[in-house]
């Protein structure tokens, strides 16, 4: 079947038996629109959704969910991305914001990349902050990492400082930029840079 020749005259033998060159197209036509509709369902399907994919470089676990659909949370994924996120010193949990998922979403999807986010801090305990603290100017004795409102990211193959520029254009809470750890600050908290 696949090895006949292809005739070439097929236009004007169907239109020798009533079929015009404007049916042709419009046949054409309809099955590019057929073709079409399941990019315009999954387009439809991600603007219903909202998704990340996360790497504790402490832990070496990560995530890839959907932790959002159809305008509503799903719980069982906030779990999993609040295990992900823990304290890796002690191994406690907290509630993450949903605010801060949204945020990170927002600026995945800004960066056009599929990449995943490398963390470096997610949750932290009262105790390891001040642990951090006392050892530490840069972090805050009241940081909203104990929260779980506060995460420190970076995205490979991102420069840190496009990623940055990129935090800020959000206009969606606080960002802190350090290069000399090779990470940003998100939060939930009012806007700010440093």
């Amino acid at each position: 079947m696949f090895n006949q020749p292809i005739d070439i005259n097929i236009t004007k033998k169907l239109t020798a038996h009533g079929t015009t060159r404007r049916h042709l197209l419009r046949a054409g036509l309809g099955a590019c629109a057929l073709l079409a509709i399941p990019s315009a369902y999954a387009s439809q399907a991600r603007a219903n959704e909202k998704h990340l994919s996360l790497l504790n470089l402490h832990t070496g676990e990560r995530i890839k969910t959907v932790y959002w659909e159809q305008g509503t949370y799903i719980p069982e994924a906030l779990q999993a991305i609040q295990k992900v996120l823990r304290d890796h010193r002690s191994g406690e949990q907290h509630p993450i914001d949903p605010q801060l998922l949204d945020v990170m979403q927002l600026l995945h999807h800004r960066m056009r990349i599929s990449r995943e986010f490398q963390v470096i801090s997610g949750y932290r305990s009262p105790a390891t902050n001040a642990a951090l603290a006392a050892n530490s100017h840069g972090v805050a004795k009241k940081s909203l990492h104990m929260q779980g409102r506060a995460i420190d990211i970076r995205l490979p193959g991102v420069p840190l400082n496009t990623l940055r520029k990129a935090a800020i254009s959000l206009n969606a809470g606080g960002v802190g930029y350090y290069p000399a750890s090779n990470f940003i600050h998100l939060d939930t908290g009012n806007v700010r840079y440093w």
